[in-house]
Order: C-alpha cells, then sequence, then structure tokens
C-alpha cells in the first residue's frame, strides 16, 4: 500500500527505516525514550502491513510513522492502558484471527514536517488498512495533549467535551476529530510520564461503515457527539 500527498509517500514500513523512526520519535518526544529496535522488530514480525512511514517523496527521509496492531477490544478493561494494549509496546498481543479492532499504538509526525498532509496522509492509510482487512472499526486513545494548560480550571471530562463542540482545541484529538474520529471515553494513566496530558487520554473511534451493523453503532455514547 502507497499514497502521495503534497510530495509525501505512505508506505509499509522496513528494517531500513528504523533509525529514521526513532528520530521521529526523539523530535517528538524529546524527554521520553523512543521506540527501539528491539521493538520496531517485533512489529514487523507479527504484523508487517500494519506498520507506516510518511517519506520524502524526494529525499526518503522518514517525516512520520503511524504503528498499529490487531486486537479483540473485550479482552481489555475498560480503562486499559497503553502498555496493556501494546504488550509493553511489541505488539505480541496481536490477534489477527479474533480481532476486529485495528488499535492505532501511535501517529507520529516530525515536527519539520507539519502542514505538509503528513498526519492526514498516515489516517488515510489506517482507514485503508481496516478496510483492507475487513475490520470493523479503528479504536485508539488520544492523548490530551493541552490538558495541562486547562487542568487547574477543569476536569478531563469537561475539557473533551469542550474540545468535541469545538469550544476549545487540543492538537491531537482536534485533529483526530476532524478526520471522522469520535470519543466515547476518557480514561486516566494512559501514558505514564506524559507532563502535556497528566496522563489522560481520550477513547477514540471510526467506524468501518462497510462492515458495521446497526448494533455496531447504536450504543455510541451521545454525551460526546458535538452539537447540531
Amino acid at each position: 500500500m502507497s499514497g502521495e500527498k503534497k510530495n509525501v509517500t505512505v508506505r509499509p514500513m522496513e528494517p531500513a527505516d528504523f533509525p529514521g523512526v526513532i528520530g521521529v520519535c526523539l523530535a517528538v518526544y524529546p524527554t521520553s525514550p523512543p521506540w527501539r529496535e528491539e521493538q520496531l522488530a517485533s512489529h514487523l514480525r507479527v504484523f508487517p502491513e500494519g506498520q507506516l512511514v510518511a517519506a520524502d517523496s524526494e529525499s526518503g527521509r522518514i517525516l512520520g510513522v503511524a504503528s498499529s496492531l490487531i486486537i479483540r477490544w473485550d479482552d481489555y478493561e475498560p480503562h486499559a492502558n497503553w502498555k496493556d494494549f501494546t504488550a509493553s509496546g511489541m505488539f505480541t498481543n496481536h490477534d489477527p484471527a479474533a480481532g476486529r479492532t485495528l488499535y492505532g499504538a501511535e501517529v507520529m509526525v516530525h515536527p519539520e514536517a507539519q502542514g505538509r498532509g503528513v498526519g492526514g496522509a498516515l489516517y488515510e492509510g489506517r482507514r485503508a488498512l481496516a478496510r483492507r482487512f475487513k475490520l470493523l472499526r479503528i479504536r485508539a486513545g488520544a492523548r490530551l495533549r493541552g490538558y495541562h494548560e486547562h487542568a487547574a480550571k477543569m476536569t478531563p471530562l469537561e475539557y473533551v467535551l469542550r474540545v468535541v463542540q469545538g469550544e476549545l482545541r487540543d492538537p491531537t484529538l482536534s485533529f483526530q476529530l476532524r478526520h471522522g474520529f469520535h470519543v466515547f471515553g476518557i480514561v486516566a494513566g494512559y501514558l505514564g510520564h506524559d507532563p502535556d496530558s497528566l496522563g489522560f487520554a481520550a477513547l477514540i473511534e471510526w467506524i468501518n461503515d462497510e462492515m458495521a451493523r446497526e448494533e455496531d453503532t447504536a450504543g455510541r455514547d451521545r454525551a460526546f457527539a458535538p452539537k447540531r
């Protein structure tokens, strides 16, 4: 699978991309440990199709990465964290036989590549994966990157509701809402040592209409629906 947008090509990750992917990690999360080569190699072993990179079409430089695995959502507790969903970043819990959910473990875009459509191209690639594997949905934890600026004045729930209604902008969640995701919950302790989100994340979902039945969407939490 490949796609091109604004001189950006999205394609499956290869072992030769590991240094570039780690470089993106360090640029996006300079105070956190990046993906280790051991983890990236595990991702390619268990689900090579689910690991995407966005590269500059001319130079080949890695500008972004999207890491995914397939899970059976009901195998996890309602307030599971990132480590639970990713087997501590190794993706060895990948379950294509029973899973109907493409779990978005990470999307990162190098700060120098912002505004080039890199994030949008990676999300397009993820949606194509869900359709290709006939999965019901994509789910992920949206790190509430702007919450620390409002934590003294509002709860995480109030913050998310205001972002959903368009009254506040969150650098991560607002982008995902524009790409067809909706919020269905909030979890604490999703990410450790994250001063921006204070550990809070919104649980988000995109439904694959090619596979969805009425009962798959009937239970959506209307508390998070935007005002009409």
